[in-house]
């Protein structure tokens, strides 16, 4: 984790995203990379791409940010940090992707409302699209966080060999936080399994990672979602990770409204990974 991109609007949502980034970049000797994707009026040329027009104008815009920025670095937030501050003016999910692709990001903060809706830049679709095409992992924070405090992170997953990449980059998180995961299959009627075939299914898993049985669940519920999320709270999970299939919203078995609920439904945070 050298490289960690916070994409901000300068909301209290994002200084939560931030705040839990800086305490990653400490432990990690990291850089942050705060991004703003700068949306301008219609009346106002990109002044990144040296338009003429209403240039003068177009240069507040870009004094304010800066100076924004230059609060955010001076802050004790961040003292002693590695920081890169960036504008960019194309549309979600471009910006985001070209700023993973020009400082070699490997790790994602967002910021978000808790159990709202996203704020400003981050609404609905948008961040779905970040969880969904950036190829690093995205962290999605609703609250102020401690990362000591994260103790309990549930990882819901099929149990299928595509899961094992995320589940070994989950174990280096989880070290690096020193917390407990929990594996976790939600069975439902819809997708009804007996036991038996689900404990076959995690035995064949399990020979291909470092984990033990004592991390193994088998949760019953009426959908994944509300299957995710009352045995989050039943164990008081701190975090909860879900994989992320390109185009396909979030993994198989968790469908883009679900996706949706997952991450505006609970103040836990979420951690995607991308098969």
């Amino acid at each position: 984790m050298k490289n960690i991109l916070v994409p901000t609007d300068f909301s209290s949502d994002a200084y939560n995203a931030l705040s839990v980034a800086a305490q990653l970049a400490r432990k990690n000797d990291s850089t942050i990379h705060l991004l703003h994707l700068l949306e301008l009026p219609s009346h106002i040329n990109d002044p990144i791409l040296g338009s003429n027009g209403n240039f003068p104008e177009a240069i507040l815009f870009m004094k304010n940010i800066h100076s924004k920025f230059k609060e955010l670095i001076d802050s004790p937030l961040l003292e002693g940090l590695k920081t890169h501050e960036d504008v960019n003016t194309q549309p979600i999910p471009q910006g985001i992707i070209k700023s993973c692709n020009d400082n070699e990001i490997d790790f994602i903060v967002v910021g978000s409302h808790g159990k709202e809706a996203f704020s400003d830049l981050f609404v609905g679709s948008n961040t779905e699209k970040i969880v969904r095409t950036a190829n690093t992992p995205v962290l999605v924070v609703k609250e102020p966080t401690n990362i000591k405090n994260v103790k309990n992170i549930v990882f819901a997953c099929n149990f299928k060999d595509e899961e094992v990449r995320s589940l070994n980059a989950l174990h280096e998180f989880s070290e690096e936080v020193n917390a407990k995961i929990h594996l976790l299959y939600i069975n439902t009627p819809r997708n009804f399994k007996t036991t038996h075939a689900i404990e076959e299914e995690m035995k064949a898993f399990l020979s291909k990672t470092p984990f033990k049985k004592d991390n193994l669940h088998i949760y019953n519920d009426t959908t994944i979602e509300r299957g995710v999320l009352n045995f989050s709270n039943d164990i008081n999970a701190n975090l909860i990770c879900v994989d992320v299939h390109e185009r396909k919203g979030l993994s198989h078995f968790i469908n883009g409204s679900i996706s949706e609920d997952l991450i505006n439904h609970t103040q836990i945070p979420i951690l995607t990974y991308k098969l």
